[in-house]
């Protein structure tokens, strides 16, 4: 097998079939051999009766990995990887907003220059309102601040890559995934590409602004123990900052006589020291749920069903 392309789908019924035309559109003229991994990844529409009705009526080499409920794009992603076995493999969404023209790109490149173990396609301009894109240029700079790996500007999970690159990324099985964190923290030559997101044509995205802060929490937090370290270092300083005042006030005491009016003061620095307090508690926390999740190595998805195009023989398990 040439190229798999894994396909993570949540509520994608009406984009299946479209995506698959496409890629007949697109690769009708080349002798490449396909094999198509779609991942329902709990869908609550009729996503899952539209692959099948894809796998009954087609002579391509396609399968459909079914999960029991949603566990998220990142298990969807490491799902298809274990079922994958092309020689590169490709991953895509099913909006069509990652056209694939893309991918054709991508493979002849990789290809023509071996020296590459993967190709990552990047937006050269964004599409989003302002306030998003801010948010997205803040959390890179302090992502690439914090960790000693470096996070390519705009990359996305749209790439392309050898079979060397995808055993890897199947060797790492943590519960909390960040496959842009990943991708770096494994290495590999890499050439980034530029493309441009079309318009989604069915459905809407599932990725809110809460759904995209909780993901760039679980990328710091999956990378870098810098929050830790902050809070040590500011528990340091309000620790010398009540010293100081401390001495100030004993000072001020005995000197010049003057009466403490300690009730708003105490209030004040109870009020301050205690948030601090907490936010350092919840910093820890986080490190300490991903610890006792991980201990407990449970699986990363379960298959409710597996289907796939008649003959074809599961090459890779």
């Amino acid at each position: 097998m040439d190229l798999s392309v894994i396909i993570p789908c949540y509520n994608e019924e009406k984009n299946v079939s479209l995506i698959i035309n496409e890629f007949d559109k697109t690769f009708k003229e080349v002798n490449i051999k396909i094999e198509y991994i779609f991942v329902n990844d709990g869908s609550k529409d009729n996503t899952l009766a539209e692959i099948r009705k894809i796998i009954d009526s087609s002579n391509k080499t396609i399968k459909c990995l079914d999960f029991s409920r949603n566990f998220g794009k990142e298990s969807a992603i490491y799902a298809g990887l274990v079922k994958s076995a092309g020689n590169y493999i490709t991953i895509i969404d099913a909006d069509l907003q990652q056209h694939p023209r893309y991918v054709l790109e991508m493979y002849n490149y990789i290809i023509n220059n071996p020296e590459y173990d993967c190709i990552t396609c990047y937006q050269k301009k964004r599409k989003e309102g302002k306030i998003k894109k801010f948010l997205k240029n803040t959390f890179y700079r302090l992502i690439n601040k914090m960790c000693n790996i470096e996070f390519y500007k705009n990359a996305s999970d749209f790439r392309l890559f050898n079979r060397t690159v995808a055993n890897s990324l199947i060797e790492i099985k943590e519960y909390y995934r960040f496959s842009k964190g990943f991708f770096s923290w494994i290495g590999f030559n890499t050439y980034y590409m530029p493309y441009v997101v079309q318009e989604r044509k069915y459905g809407k995205s599932s990725w809110s602004m809460l759904a995209l802060f909780k993901y760039a929490i679980d990328g710091i937090i999956g990378f870098s123990i810098v929050p830790l370290k902050i809070a040590t270092i500011l528990g340091f300083i309000s620790f010398l900052g009540s010293i100081i005042y401390l001495i100030v006030i004993v000072i001020q005491k005995i000197t010049i006589g003057i009466a403490i009016s300690g009730y708003p003061t105490i209030v004040c620095l109870i009020l301050f020291f205690g948030g601090i307090q907490l936010i350092f508690a919840g910093i820890l926390g986080e490190y300490l749920g991903r610890v006792y999740i991980e201990t407990k190595r449970r699986p990363l998805f379960i298959i409710k069903n597996e289907y796939k195009t008649k003959g074809e023989a599961d090459n890779h398990d």
